[in-house]
């Protein structure tokens, strides 16, 4: 027991000191915030917007699918444009057209090469200084730039309404006819959009964290905007900041050095040798009790399946979507199903299938390790169900009214769209889900309950890993109500990466180490001893980068300071590390599929459960990695190799492992009956082929000539109608048809199979029970 009280003692050190820094790390973030004004004026004193309108603009965002729509500073969906950048980028350009016609030209891009360089140094001054009065609370702008914001305005008036003349660039975008049908509404979206611009162009105060310091020879470093100098722009001047490159470099070396350390403690100390342990000499799981509410659980796992089917059909219509704009052959699908729509229930649908899949497994396994059946546990799991039935359907139903606009402002944030990607629905559902959630805490605790108080059970350390990480999966769900609805976007930004990344890339990995470390310790392939070990160390390595890895996604959100971008840089590279090391894992979970002639019956989990070692280390570590440092993300963000990476790492990784546990838990369920390899080896490749053509033929492609264009003529370009209506981008958004055709029938055919075990299924013959036994 002492080398697992380090341990403990290690994990529990660890977690204190990261969530300090992290906690931390926000506070400067949240003083280093961009001001939002309480007025905008003009040099003559014009109020150009207020912000009661900034506020309101959000609103009316957020109401249309915010993040689903489109992208703020980087975050969010990829058809229609940043609208940060985009605003940014047209008000350079109008300014300096207008420059261009006062000096007798028509267009800037016109004139000689001396006079644009003139300029545009001329457009940077005025841009990039900062008129915020923070005692009187305003912006004042010059009469020049005041023109311009007068005139990009009225562009996005006439886009998200109805107007003939941005028809064209509506469906590029793929956005509704009258997206916003009140005009009030459109104006006030106008002035949420230029101060997202605003922040992203103006140089933050010297005063802050992270502001110029004079150099050696006294001399001042460049100083930065709000948003670090995101996007990159080269008429205002916007470019990586010298500790981007910096941070980038040292991200490398902490990689390099990780992986080198890791390489020798698992060479020196990594001991898996069994021999002296007997294995069993027929399946342990084969004579498991069934209890009520373990049957109970198969509900769950249907649901699993159909909300996957829809989330595919969703992903369909969103990526048809990017060459019909509007329409679907022919239909004008928008007008009932808007691609903001389509999206946020495609999104939303990945997290919610895996989210439930896990969910039935800790209903599953927790009494299937502790022989316990609570009282009315089988109700508690009935009740539960019917509740995520409920989320499903009423947040679902709030989202499409609050699209259409049917539901209003005053009711949008609390039952319609909050317009935060993966915290899309309303408040009044997120807390009917967090009250979920501790419910399935509290029946996974209490069901497991007698391992945990036994201290002569050798589990008992994995089995308080799992319900700590259960615990954690649920209670960490609290982060997405840490925010209002008129909380600073900066904050808003800092807690919804708590949820995405903490859920995803931290309690769930532990979850997923801990009951995959149980399974095959109670089919007694793995010695109690060496797996408790295994797991605590596990969880250590891969928590001392997962929690303050968190970081890595704030650096362009508002007011970051360097000291936040350098630990996001060093942690974030830290997540890599381990996987580094997964085909030692799939390897060790290869030996043990094999290990017995009884494993035969577990074939197919144990393949899905390798193929969750492939993705996570092709799509967590090298994709993740290749997005990760800052001066990658800094051109990288909001382009498809962020999807790229999130495909391969949600679906490859968690989806997979989700499955993996589905079978584990019917072969439980349904082990009696006859399973049907030909469906399950079909849905195995087919899942993983037609990931893996979804990967490299689109979304790798597509991504890196979005990155050459960022990186030549500014990130702007590489999300405009000009470059993403181009022929080759049509080309390579079809050729997701040949993964996605495959992706499907690897989805209906593991559905079928799971279908068959309850409909006409066929029983094994004795013969063959008794032969597994015997095996």
């Amino acid at each position: 027991m002492t080398s697992y009280r380090k341990l403990w003692l290690g994990l529990i050190a660890l977690l204190l000191a990261s969530f300090a820094v992290l906690l931390w790390a926000g506070s400067g973030i949240f003083r280093a915030a961009p001001p939002v004004p309480e007025r905008v004026l003009a040099e003559d004193g014009q109020v150009l917007y207020t912000r009661a309108d900034i506020e309101r603009g959000r609103q009316v965002w957020q109401s249309i699918g915010g993040m689903q729509l489109g992208s703020i500073w980087g975050h969010g969906a990829y058809v229609a444009p940043d609208w940060s950048a985009d605003w940014l980028h047209r008000e350079a350009t109008t300014i300096l057209d207008a420059w261009a016609r006062e000096e007798g030209g028509e267009r800037w891009a016109q004139l000689p090469a001396e006079r644009q360089a003139g300029l545009q140094r001329r457009l940077q001054a005025m841009m990039r200084t900062n008129t915020y009065d923070e005692a009187a609370g305003t912006i004042t702008l010059p009469a020049d730039r005041a023109r311009a914001v007068g005139d990009v305005a009225a562009h996005y008036v006439s886009l998200f309404g109805n107007d003939p003349a941005t028809a064209e660039l509506r469906e590029a975008y793929a956005m509704k006819e009258n997206t916003v049908p009140d005009a009030a509404h459109r104006q006030a979206l106008t002035a949420f959009f230029w101060w997202t611009a605003w922040a992203a162009t103006t140089e933050r105060p010297t005063a802050q964290d992270g502001a110029p310091a004079p150099d050696r020879q006294g001399a001042q470093s460049k100083p930065v905007t709000y948003t670090n100098n995101w996007p990159a722009e080269p008429l205002v001047g916007n470019a990586p900041a010298a500790p981007l490159w910096l941070w980038s470099v040292f991200s490398v070396l902490f990689l390099i050095a990780g992986i080198g350390l890791l390489g020798w403690h698992h060479a020196v100390s990594e001991d898996r040798d069994e021999r002296g342990h007997t294995l069993p000499a027929r399946d342990p799981f084969a004579t498991l009790r069934i209890t009520p509410s373990m049957r109970a659980v198969a509900k769950y796992f249907w649901v699993v399946l159909a909300l996957f089917l829809v989330q595919i059909l969703l992903g369909a219509i969103t990526a048809h979507y990017q060459v019909e704009g509007q329409v679907a052959y022919g239909f004008a699908l928008s007008e009932i199903l808007p691609y903001s729509l389509s999206r946020t229930w495609h999104t939303q649908l990945a997290v919610l299938w895996i989210a439930v899949a896990w969910l039935g497994t800790g209903l599953y396994i927790a009494p299937a390790l502790s022989g316990h059946e609570p009282r009315f546990q089988r109700l508690g799991v009935n009740f539960l169900f019917l509740c995520l039935l409920v989320i499903v359907v009423g947040s679902f139903a709030g989202q499409w009214f609050a699209v259409m606009q049917k539901l209003g402002l005053e009711h949008n944030f609390w039952f319609g769209h909050q317009g935060w990607e993966y915290a899309d629905m309303g408040r009044f559902w997120q807390w009917f889900l967090f009250v979920g959630l501790l419910l399935w805490v509290l029946l996974v605790g209490r069901a497991l309950w007698p391992v945990l108080t036994s201290k002569q059970n050798e589990s008992r350390s994995i089995v308080a890993l799992l319900f700590l990480a259960t615990a954690a999966i649920g209670l960490f769900f609290a982060s997405a109500l840490m925010w209002g609805e008129h909380t600073h976007i900066s904050e808003v930004e800092y807690w919804r990466w708590w949820l995405v990344h903490l859920w995803v890339e931290g309690f769930f990995e532990v979850f997923a180490t801990a009951v995959m470390a149980l399974i095959f310790t109670r089919l007694g392939l793995v010695r109690t001893s060496v797996a408790t070990v295994a797991v605590l160390f596990a969880t250590i390595v891969f928590m001392a980068g997962g929690v303050l890895g968190t970081l890595h996604h704030l650096y362009f959100i508002g007011g970051t300071p360097t000291a936040v971008v350098a630990l996001g840089a060093s942690f974030s590279a830290l997540e890599v590390v381990p996987l580094a090391y997964l085909g030692f894992e799939a390897y060790h979970t290869w030996k043990l599929g094999k290990s017995t002639l009884w494993m035969k019956r577990y074939r197919w989990p144990v393949l899905f459960f390798i193929a969750v070692s492939f993705w996570n280390l092709v799509g967590a570590g090298l994709f993740g990695f290749l997005i990760n440092p800052p001066l990658s993300l800094y051109y990288m963000q909001g382009l498809n190799l962020t999807p790229l990476h999130g495909h391969t790492a949600l679906f490859g990784v968690y989806g997979m492992l989700g499955i993996a546990l589905m079978l584990f838990c019917l072969r439980g369920l349904r082990g009696q009956m006859r399973w049907d390899a030909g469906a399950l080896k079909v849905a195995f490749w087919a899942l993983n082929i037609g990931l893996a053509l979804m990967a490299l033929l689109t979304l790798l492609p597509l991504g890196t000539m979005q990155l050459l264009a960022a990186i030549e003529h500014g990130y702007a370009y590489a999300r405009s109608a000009e470059f993403m209506q181009r022929p080759i981008v049509d080309l390579l958004i079809w050729m997701r048809v040949p993964g996605d055709t495959i992706f499907s029938i690897g989805a209906l055919a593991l559905t079928w199979f799971v279908l068959r075990l309850w409909v006409a299924p066929k029983r094994e013959s004795p013969e063959a029970i008794a032969e597994d036994a015997r095996d």
